[in-house]
Order: C-alpha cells, then sequence, then structure tokens
C-alpha cells in the first residue's frame, strides 16, 4: 500500500527545480496569492529554520524579522503557489534544525558565511 501511494505520489506531483538550500541560508521565496479574481507575486525574506519531511510532504520553515517581532512562515515545497527561490547567502551552521537561533538577537543572530 505504501509503495502505491509512493508510486501515485511520484507520477501525479509536477516536480520543480529550485535550488540546493539548507539550516542557515538566508533565501527568498516567490509565491503568487489570489485575492478575489486578481493574483499577485509576494516575496518572503528570511533564514531557513529547518526543512522537513521528504518527496511530496517536504516543507521548509523561514524566519525573518520584521521589526522587533520574529515572523516564520512554513512553505510547502510542492506548494503550487511557489515562483521561485533565491539563495542571497549560503549559511555555515552544524545542525540541521536552528531553533536556537529563535532566542539570539543582535550580533549574536548573525549567521557566518559559508565558504566556497
Amino acid at each position: 500500500m505504501a509503495d502505491l501511494l509512493k508510486f501515485v505520489q511520484n507520477e501525479f506531483v509536477a516536480k520543480k527545480d529550485f535550488p540546493d538550500f539548507g539550516a542557515g541560508d538566508t533565501i527568498t521565496v516567490f509565491y503568487e496569492i489570489k485575492e478575489g479574481e486578481k493574483t499577485r507575486t509576494q516575496f518572503f525574506k528570511g533564514v531557513v529554520i529547518q526543512r522537513r519531511g521528504s518527496g511530496t510532504t517536504e516543507t521548509f520553515t523561514i524566519r525573518k524579522m520584521s521589526g522587533a517581532v520574529g515572523v516564520e512562515r512554513i512553505f510547502p515545497v510542492n506548494l503550487p503557489a511557489l515562483q521561485k527561490i533565491e539563495i542571497n547567502k549560503k549559511g555555515a551552521v552544524r545542525r540541521a534544525r536552528i531553533f536556537y537561533f529563535r532566542e539570539l538577537t543582535g550580533k549574536k543572530a548573525k549567521i557566518k558565511d559559508k565558504r566556497r
């Protein structure tokens, strides 16, 4: 049964080619918003806190600071409204999920750039 479910998901869910990114990277996500009959593109720029799941159920969480308030948003990777993802900076972190980043403020909240 599980094999059948995976087969159907792989066949019918359209895969999008997004760049490889992980926790600690600063990315900009462009997604489509429908308001009534109008559609517009909005972006959300922030630090990736985690990627979780696999296949069609994979999601990633982005955190940004809006004034003094932290805002987090969870995006499914296969969301049809996602238009593109741009990687602004690659971050050097040692963990896959950087929840400790939520409590950091000021200079401590800086993530070092990954050397290429």
